[in-house]
């Protein structure tokens, strides 16, 4: 499966925010976006004006760099997201905050996206006591999700939960930390996702 291997905080760089894309590392001063807070490259220093069309695409380009999602992939999630009722830029973001790696993150059971997608393929969880290996499953209200009973006892897991005890849960997810057992309580809202874009550019750039 194809997926990005080049250094992830030259993309936080060119977003100009910070992603989280490197766990712990973002939260210290090593963070790429506080030392260099300007774009990769031998021009990423010049101020040039962004037209109409390239805001749009930074802000479609935020959201599918913070999931870790492909192009292909991305426009397939606009495209389920128009075909639901209500807003389809809240739709998508929707879609890609229910992803099961993206589930895990916002838990707390990986320090970023790409750990969390890596975890769940391993087959580390499980959803109402199924297996569940791919990162793109997509979470419905009242799932339960747990780490599975073999992989509970890890040394890896308890460091990283260990680690991102603090880091607070949204209100849609539930964790029971002295089970590890998680339940989806509800479809996330706009207000419970954190992401600093603007949906409705996305929505523009797809239509077009």
């Amino acid at each position: 499966m194809a997926r990005y291997t080049d250094a992830v905080c030259k993309l936080c760089r060119r977003e100009g925010q910070k992603l989280f894309l490197k766990g712990e590392r973002c939260y210290t001063n090593k963070c790429a976006v506080g030392r260099r807070s300007y774009a990769p490259g031998q021009h990423g220093q010049d101020r040039k004006k962004t037209s109409e069309y390239g805001i749009q695409l930074r802000a479609k380009q935020k959201a599918r760099r913070y999931y870790g999602v492909l192009e292909r992939q991305f426009s397939r999630y606009f495209e389920m997201a128009a075909k639901k009722p209500g807003m389809t830029g809240e739709n998508l973001l929707r879609l890609l905050e229910t992803r099961l790696d993206n589930v895990v993150y916002r838990l707390g059971l990986a320090s970023s996206h790409a750990e969390a997608r890596q975890l769940v393929r391993h087959g580390h969880f499980t959803v109402n006591g199924r297996k569940v290996n791919i990162p793109s499953f997509l979470a419905k209200a009242g799932d339960v999700i747990e780490i599975k009973e073999s992989s509970r006892g890890s040394d890896k897991f308890k460091a990283v939960i260990d680690a991102n005890s603090s880091r607070p849960i949204p209100k849609w997810l539930d964790l029971d930390r002295n089970t590890l057992q998680a339940r989806v309580v509800s479809l996330p809202s706009r207000e419970d996702i954190d992401l600093n874009v603007e949906e409705h550019l996305i929505v523009e750039y797809y239509s077009k």
